[in-house]
């Protein structure tokens, strides 16, 4: 699986540039066959004698454009592009040409991710930490047990032993009170939506925050609800307009907001609950992604646990503290809607691996899970203190919000610069940031079109140095 790549140190190229184009010239030429595995990043460094990172970040890049595909515990392959691109022995791609010679087909396709070096993307974890050894040892040990009921269907709701281990960690962590009996397990958080949908009812109206996690806003719409977008002021969701909008559930992540990073308060958390039990049929989804990493002190408690009257629909996964594909998610339902999951839905299979439930559950009960967030915590702490000291520079004219929770930051110019122009300002130095109106329901008005979206948690502490001074450079 040798790779020999001819690096050129003089050249202005970055060295992760340079890795990419040979890569991707080589397979559109037909040299590299598909299905071919590639050494892994670590070895490439080693014979390329470059950091980890920079081969890492050539093929995380090769990867988002297709032209490899990723195989978890097995590693990097060319992908399949037969008839799907021109080669590049094709008329207009002479030997040694450059890439105006590319079609405008081509370089449509692929001009965006063409020149980032650094993409704060929100989205994302760090998979470098992921636990493959003690992973590996448990799903051995699964499919040694060689148990015939683990091939079978199970239970709808998810095997008991995974929701007894959710719920045990739920209670302990998350101060929500449930039975295991209320839990349903899924494969994410979009399939678990879909279920809820069924239960309110479509045309049922549901309030979001606004801004607020996209994906989520276009299950609900997709499934034909109508969607009350809602403004926020600093202590979340304004629960004294929610009474006159036409919308009998609220969807919420009070213990981290996504985009903003708000944690709701008591107070507002109370009023929230009070509006819900004012009328029969009001219902709070309470979106829980990423509350495990708080960098400064106590986790937050759950909506759920402050629920008297059954009204919150507790929701989690573990995409974010574990591995996105997991995809297993899972919602806590309240008695009322208990019942009319068993009327309405339990005849549904369950959509999650039997194998992939067993490992999941004697990873939680084991005390790896546990192990592994404190870890996680640490690792993206560590990140999020590189990526704010590298941005001190530029604290005169921004105000950095969102830096005690989470895997992000946001930056508000504090002149005139909009989101647009600070977009375009770092993509012109290889740098790829997010403007917030890409979370807001409706785009306009948006109240302020001036802060960007940083996210640091798949990137490496030399990535996200590098990206914040060439941020400090441009920006000020």
């Amino acid at each position: 699986m040798e790779l020999l790549i001819p690096l050129n140190l003089q050249d202005s190229k970055p060295l992760y540039e340079q890795i990419y184009q040979y890569i991707k010239d080589e397979i559109r030429r037909g040299n590299m066959k598909p299905d071919r595995q590639l050494p892994s990043s670590r070895e490439l460094a080693k014979s390329l004698k470059v950091s980890r990172s920079t081969t890492q970040l050539a093929y995380e890049q090769l990867v988002s454009e297709g032209y490899l595909e990723a195989v978890p515990r097995k590693g990097y392959f060319t992908a399949r592009l037969d008839g799907l691109l021109p080669s590049l022995h094709a008329p207009g791609y002479e030997e040694g040409g450059t890439e105006a010679d590319v079609p405008d087909l081509l370089s449509n396709r692929t001009e965006e991710g063409e020149h980032v070096q650094v993409d704060f993307s929100p989205g994302g974890i760090d998979l470098e930490r992921f636990p493959f050894s003690t992973w590996r040892k448990i799903s051995r040990a699964v499919l040694r047990e060689e148990e015939k009921e683990v091939f079978l269907k199970g239970d709808p709701q998810g095997d008991l032993p995974l929701r007894e281990a959710i719920r045990d960690y739920l209670h302990a962590a998350r101060g929500v009170n449930c039975h295991a009996f209320q839990i349903v397990v899924g494969a994410g958080n979009e399939y678990l939506l879909m279920l809820l949908s069924q239960l309110l009812g479509n045309t049922t109206g549901i309030a979001m925050e606004n801004p607020t996690y996209m994906q989520a806003y276009r299950v609900l719409s997709g499934m034909g609800h109508p969607v009350v977008p809602v403004d926020m002021d600093g202590s979340g969701i304004r629960t004294d307009i929610l009474e006159s909008l036409p919308a009998d559930v609220a969807y919420v992540m009070p213990s981290h907001q996504f985009p903003m990073g708000i944690v709701m308060p008591v107070r507002r958390r109370q009023e929230l609950l009070s509006w819900a039990a004012k009328k029969e049929g009001r219902y709070i989804i309470e979106d829980d992604y990423d509350s495990e990493f708080r960098y400064k002190g106590k986790p937050i408690p759950a909506l759920q646990g402050m629920d008297r009257c059954g009204r919150v629909i507790y929701m989690g996964t573990f995409s974010k503290s574990i591995a996105p594909a997991i995809r297993i998610g899972y919602l806590v339902l309240p008695l009322p809607l208990l019942s009319l999951y068993e009327k309405q839905a339990r005849f549904y299979s369950s959509t999650v691996s039997r194998v992939d439930q067993r490992i999941l559950s004697q990873f939680i009960m084991g005390g790896y899970f546990e192990r592994h967030l404190n870890r996680m915590r640490e690792t993206y702490k560590g990140k999020l203190e590189a990526l704010l000291t590298s941005l001190k520079p530029l604290e005169p004219y921004f105000a950095i919000k969102g830096e005690h929770a989470g895997l992000h930051v946001l930056m508000t110019h504090q002149g005139e610069r909009t989101e647009e122009e600070l977009e375009r300002l770092a993509a012109t130095a290889g740098i790829r940031v997010y403007g917030l109106s890409g979370f807001y329901i409706h785009k306009e008005p948006i109240r302020d079109p001036r802060t960007v979206i940083l996210g640091y948690a798949r990137l490496s502490e030399a990535e996200i140095y590098y990206g914040a001074q060439r941020l400090s450079e441009i920006w000020r």
